[in-house]
C-alpha cells in the first residue's frame, strides 16, 4: 500500500543542483519504491515530517569544499538512516566527515571504467572483487582522504570511483549511477534500496489510481471541478481520473489559445465526448493570445503571457459555472522540481511552468493535482488503467505554452500555420514509417 500522507516517504533525494536529478528518483520508481526530492537546507525537518527508511544525495555543480557551497546539517550523519552520495554527495559527504577533497588534476567526463576493490553489498549480484565496470563521470574535484570508519571499495584510473562505511550504512560513488551510461548503475540503487536500507517494494500505479480516486471525493464533496484541457496526456488522464471519481461535477473547459497542433482542436473535442461524460466548454481565444503574444521574444516572457492569459480565460469562464469550488491541473513531478531553485545551488531554475506557483486569490479555486507527484511514464500507466486509448496516453510531450516556445522569435499567424503544417507532415510520417513510438518526443522548431 502507498502511503501518501506527506509522513512516510520510503526514500528522500537531496538535491544539490544536479542535472540528473529527476533521473535518481525515476531509477528509485522503476524499483518499485516512492521517493520524493528535497532541499539540503531543512533536511533535518524534512527526515521528521518523512520519515524515509534511505537518503541519497545528489550531485552538483560546486565543490564541497567551497565557503557558500550546500551543505547538510551533521545531525543526518548521526540519523542511523543509510545515506547514498552521488559524485558531489559522495563529495559532501567526505568533507563534512573531516575527509578531504581538492581540485583534481584531470577532470574525469564521460566514460570511464571502475575496478572494484572490496566486496560490498552494493555490488552484490553485479560486481565481483577486481571486477571492471564502464560508468560516466562528471566532475572537476576528486576525493583524496576518505573520512575515518570508511574504506575505498572502488577506483577508477585517476581517482577513487566509490567508498564505504558498512557499520553506519553510508556509501559514495563518485560515478553517476543514475544515467545509463553507468552499465550497472541501476542495479547499484536496486541494491541500496532493497538490500541495505531494506525498503519493500510497494509503489504501484494501480494502488495510486484507488487512493487519488478517494482523495478527490473526499476533497470535493458535492461541488464542481473545473479542468484546464488541453488534449495531451497530462489533462486527459487528469480529467479521466477526476470524471472517474465524481463524474457529473466535472466540468472541462478547453481553451483553444491558437498554438495547438493542426487540427488538435478537433481531436480533443471528438475524444472527450467519446471516452468521458464530462461536460466539455469550447473557448476559442486564439485572437486574444496572438494580440498579446505581439513583439514578444523572449521564451521565458511568452511562457508567463500564455499562463496570465490562461488563468484569466479560466477566471472569465469560472464565473459563469455555480459551485465551482476547484481546479484541476495536470502538473506533474518535474515540473514542480524545474521551477524550484535549490538553494545555495550555483543552478538557475530550469524553466517556469504556468501550470506551478497556486492561483490568484481572485480566482476563488481551490488546486487539485492528482498527478503532482508523477512522471510522464507514470502517468502513461495510470491512463492505461482508466482504459484511455492509446492515442491518447501514447502522445508525445506537448508544452502548455504549445508552438509558442517552437518559434524562437515573435510569433505571428503565418508562422504558426507553417510550423502546424510541417510538423503535421513530420508526425504523419514517423506514424506512416512505425516510428511514433520508438521516439520518446519528436517535433518540428520555425527557426528565425
Amino acid at each position: 500500500m502507498i502511503k501518501k500522507n506527506k509522513r512516510n516517504v520510503p526514500v528522500l533525494v537531496i538535491d544539490f543542483g544536479s542535472q540528473t536529478t529527476q533521473l535518481i528518483l525515476r531509477r528509485i520508481r522503476e524499483i518499485g519504491v516512492y521517493c520524493e526530492v528535497v532541499s539540503h537546507d531543512n533536511i533535518i525537518d524534512r527526515i521528521k515530517e518523512f520519515r524515509p527508511k534511505a537518503i541519497i544525495f545528489s550531485g552538483g555543480p560546486s565543490s564541497a569544499f567551497g565557503k557558500f557551497s550546500p551543505k547538510v546539517d551533521k545531525k543526518v550523519f548521526q540519523s542511523n538512516i543509510p545515506i547514498l552520495g552521488i559524485c558531489y554527495g559522495m563529495q559532501i559527504i567526505c568533507e563534512q566527515l573531516n575527509g578531504k577533497v581538492k581540485k583534481t588534476n584531470k577532470r574525469e567526463f564521460g566514460k570511464a571504467h571502475i575496478k572494484v576493490l572490496k566486496k560490498c553489498l552494493l555490488f552484490k549480484g553485479n560486481l565481483k572483487t577486481l571486477s571492471k565496470s564502464q560508468v560516466w563521470m562528471s566532475h572537476g574535484d576528486e576525493v583524496v582522504n576518505i573520512p575515518s570508519g570508511f574504506e575505498i571499495i572502488a577506483k577508477s584510473e585517476n581517482n577513487i570511483a566509490a567508498i564505504a562505511d558498512t557499520k553506519k550504512h553510508i556509501y559514495g560513488l563518485q560515478f553517476h549511477p543514475e544515467v545509463n551510461h553507468t552499465l550497472k548503475g541501476k542495479e547499484f540503487i536496486r541494491n541500496f534500496i532493497l538490500n541495505i536500507s531494506k525498503i519493500k517494494q510497494e509503489w504501484k500505479i494501480n494502488n495510486f489510481l484507488a487512493e487519488q480516486i478517494n482523495i478527490v471525493k473526499s476533497k470535493v464533496g458535492n461541488n464542481k471541478v473545473i479542468c484546464g484541457l488541453s488534449g495531451g496526456v497530462d489533462s486527459s488522464v487528469v480529467a479521466a481520473l477526476i470524471n472517474k471519481a465524481i463524474q457529473d461535477q466535472l466540468i472541462c473547459i478547453f481553451v483553444d489559445h491558437g498554438l495547438l497542433r493542426k487540427d488538435e482542436e478537433k481531436e480533443v473535442m471528438q475524444n472527450f465526448k467519446k471516452y468521458t461524460n464530462a461536460k466539455i466548454i469550447y473557448v476559442n481565444a486564439r485572437k486574444l493570445f496572438l494580440k498579446k503574444l505581439k513583439g514578444i521574444k523572449d521564451p521565458e516572457k511568452k511562457r508567463k503571457i500564455i499562463g496570465r492569459e490562461f488563468i484569466k480565460v479560466f477566471e472569465i469562464e469560472a464565473k459563469k459555472i455555480k459551485n465551482a469550488k476547484f481546479l484541476a491541473q495536470g502538473t506533474l513531478y518535474p515540473d514542480v522540481i524545474e521551477s524550484k531553485k535549490i538553494e545555495g545551488s550555483k543552478q538557475k531554475i530550469i524553466k517556469s511552468h504556468h501550470n506551478v506557483g497556486g492561483l490568484p486569490k481572485k480566482l476563488n479555486l481551490k488546486l487539485i493535482e492528482p498527478l503532482r507527484e508523477l512522471f510522464k511514464d507514470e502517468v502513461r500507466s495510470l491512463g492505461k488503467e482508466l482504459n484511455l486509448p492509446e492515442d491518447i496516453i501514447g502522445r508525445h510531450p506537448f508544452p502548455g505554452p504549445g508552438l509558442a516556445i517552437r518559434i524562437p522569435g515573435e510569433i505571428t499567424s503565418k508562422k504558426i500555420n507553417i510550423l502546424k503544417n510541417a510538423d503535421h507532415i513530420y508526425i504523419n510520417e514517423l506514424r506512416k514509417y512505425n516510428l511514433y513510438k520508438k521516439i520518446w518526443q519528436a517535433f518540428c522548431v520555425l527557426l528565425p
